[in-house]
C-alpha cells in the first residue's frame, strides 16, 4: 500500500510539472525517475538477458548462446526519461518502411514527440505497423550509431496508463531490434527513416550489436 501511495504521488508531480504549467511548450520534460525505477530496470533487462539465452525463440544464433554473459547496455541515464504529450496528426500518413532484409512493410506515421536534450530542441516520428501489434513504435538513430550502437538503428515503445495520456518516453529503454542478433533472413526490422535521425549522442538502453544495416 505505501509503494502505490507514493506511485500515485509521483504521478501527481508529473502532471504539475507539464499538465498545469502555463510555460507548456509541447515538448516532452524530463520528469523525476518513478519510486524504485532503477531498481525495475535491472529486473527487466535481466527478464530479457534470460530470453535471449534461454527461449526457443531467442534472436541469438545457437552458436553464440553458449557463453552468452548478457546484452550490454549504457548506464542509467536519469536526464533521457521524459514524460507527457504525444502529438497525434488528425490524418495518419501511410508509408512504406525499408527493412534490414531488404523488404518493405507498411506502416502508418500517427504523430510525433518533441524533447530537448541540452538545450536544444528534438521531434521524432511516431509509427504503428499495420502487420504489428498496434503499439506506439518509435525507431531512432544517433549520433552514436555505428559506432557504439546497432547500425540501423534502435527501438522505443512509447507506453501509457491511457490513450489520452500522459506517455512515457525513456531512451534508457532503447532496445536494438532482433536482427541485430540473429540470422538476417529471419527478421524483417524496419530501418530507421531519415527523419527520425538525431544530430546528438544517445548513450542510454542497449548498445553495440554486431550487424549491418542495409
Amino acid at each position: 500500500m505505501k509503494s502505490k501511495s507514493i506511485t500515485i504521488l509521483w504521478l501527481l508531480c508529473v502532471a504539475q510539472l507539464f499538465g498545469c504549467s502555463a510555460r507548456y511548450d509541447g515538448d516532452m520534460p524530463v520528469v523525476p525517475l518513478p519510486p524504485e525505477y532503477g531498481a525495475q530496470l535491472e529486473e527487466d533487462r535481466a527478464v530479457r538477458d534470460d530470453y535471449f539465452q534461454h527461449d526457443p525463440e531467442s534472436p541469438l544464433l545457437a552458436s553464440a548462446r553458449e557463453g552468452f554473459a548478457g546484452l550490454d547496455y549504457f548506464e542509467l541515464d536519469e536526464s533521457l526519461y521524459f514524460v507527457g504529450d504525444t502529438h497525434f496528426y488528425a490524418e495518419p500518413e501511410q508509408l512504406m518502411m525499408t527493412t534490414t532484409a531488404g523488404a518493405q512493410r507498411e506502416a502508418l506515421r500517427v504523430g510525433w514527440v518533441g524533447f530537448k536534450i541540452g538545450g536544444e530542441r528534438y521531434r521524432l516520428q511516431v509509427y504503428q505497423l499495420l502487420d504489428g501489434e498496434g503499439g506506439l513504435f518509435l525507431p531512432f538513430q544517433d549520433a552514436s550509431t555505428g559506432v557504439e550502437t546497432y547500425p540501423a538503428g534502435r527501438y522505443i515503445n512509447l507506453v501509457s496508463q491511457s490513450p489520452r495520456g500522459p506517455y512515457f518516453f525513456d531512451f534508457n529503454r532503447a532496445y536494438n531490434p532482433s536482427c541485430a542478433y540473429g540470422e538476417p533472413e529471419r527478421f524483417a526490422c524496419p530501418v530507421t527513416p531519415t527523419e527520425n535521425r538525431l544530430d546528438v549522442a544517445i548513450r542510454a538502453g542497449e548498445r553495440g550489436a554486431e550487424g549491418e544495416s542495409s
